[in-house]
């Protein structure tokens, strides 16, 4: 039930996060198309499709751009594919600002990313009680997520967590196979990486910043504040505030790095390999020769193979920190 609710904040803040990041275009648009007063009531609106343009043998664009709309195969002919345009809604206005919630291609792959998730692992669950109950074991499908779930908690988050941090252990796995099945949809056709948009890694960097302030808060009491205030009780007085007035800054950027170096890395690391993909790809068609461009296809596949590896490279490595921030906050070292 915890690890629901917490997919749950995760999918909600990383879908409103990622509709934001258009609103200052759908303002615009928006105004173009509507008088004043047309605003002001409410009146409907007009919407003038249309679909990105990528160029001649792009294929590799469409998986990190955010767009209205989503590849699908063409037909029977699934080696084809068109673009269908998602519905469009109108902004809604908070004063003066216009917010446009309406479906982007990430957050069809985030609402995705949340369902593979619960069905594989509510799937893996059930299944794990019925051979327990039938042969005394695990088997199969379900052995093998339950060898990922006890790693990642006995192995990742336990030990970083800090005594009595066995209740975080959900969110860090929560954590976990989000990221790995965003990561993972990337590589496919017609996918799109959803952690290749900063506003995904972004609320995923803020979420897990709450959860590590809130963590602090619970485990340290009024003690909390000397993570932000530095006072340091072993210095002489006369020390101590210079040593506040310069230490205290420090300590609160400190709070703001962690967030943006999980935030970057993960974005950072999803976009990478398939920039690269594209320029080996590119070199394919800037040869224009079957002989010349089996060297870079093949270090292309090579390239794909190791972004494979990478999706559950970045999936562990964002758990980690993640654990590691809480643990540091709940043992309040200063």
């Amino acid at each position: 039930m915890k690890t629901s609710l917490l997919l749950i904040a995760l999918l909600v803040a990383g879908t409103t996060l990622g509709a934001q990041s258009s609103a200052i275009d759908s303002a615009a648009t928006h105004a173009a198309q509507v008088t004043a007063v047309e605003v002001k009531t409410g009146a409907a609106q007009e919407h003038v499709g249309g679909c990105e343009e990528y160029a001649p043998g792009d294929f590799i664009s469409p998986h990190i751009t955010d767009s209205h709309c989503i590849e699908v195969p063409n037909g029977l002919r699934i080696w084809e594919t068109r673009e269908d345009e998602l519905p469009r809604w109108a902004p809604i206005h908070i004063g003066k600002v216009a917010v446009d919630l309406s479906p982007t291609k990430h957050v069809v792959f985030l609402l995705l990313a949340a369902f593979l998730c619960c069905v594989t692992l509510i799937t893996a669950a059930r299944a794990h009680v019925r051979h327990t109950h039938a042969v005394g074991r695990p088997k199969g499908f379900a052995s093998g997520i339950e060898a990922m779930v006890l790693y990642i908690r006995n192995e990742v988050a336990i030990p970083n967590l800090g005594p009595h941090g066995e209740g975080y252990a959900p969110f860090i796995l929560t954590l976990f196979f989000f990221i790995l099945f965003a990561n993972l949809l990337g590589l496919i056709p017609y996918g799109s990486t959803v952690t290749g948009n900063i506003s995904v890694t972004a609320t995923l960097a803020i979420i897990t910043a709450v959860v590590v302030e809130v963590a602090g808060i619970r485990a340290n009491g009024l003690g909390y504040l000397r993570t932000i205030f530095y006072w340091n009780t072993d210095l002489p007085p006369v020390m101590r505030l210079p040593m506040f007035l310069l230490m205290s800054p420090i300590e609160f950027v400190g709070k703001l790095t962690k967030p943006f170096a999980l935030a970057i890395r993960l974005f950072a690391n999803m976009t990478a390999g398939h920039i690269v993909v594209l320029a080996l790809i590119g070199l394919v068609f800037a040869f224009k020769s079957y002989l010349l461009g089996t060297a870079p296809l093949a270090l292309a596949v090579g390239i794909m193979m190791l972004e494979l590896f990478v999706s559950f490279l970045q999936a562990f490595i964002f758990a980690l920190l993640a654990s590691v921030f809480i643990g540091q906050m709940r043992e309040g070292h200063h």
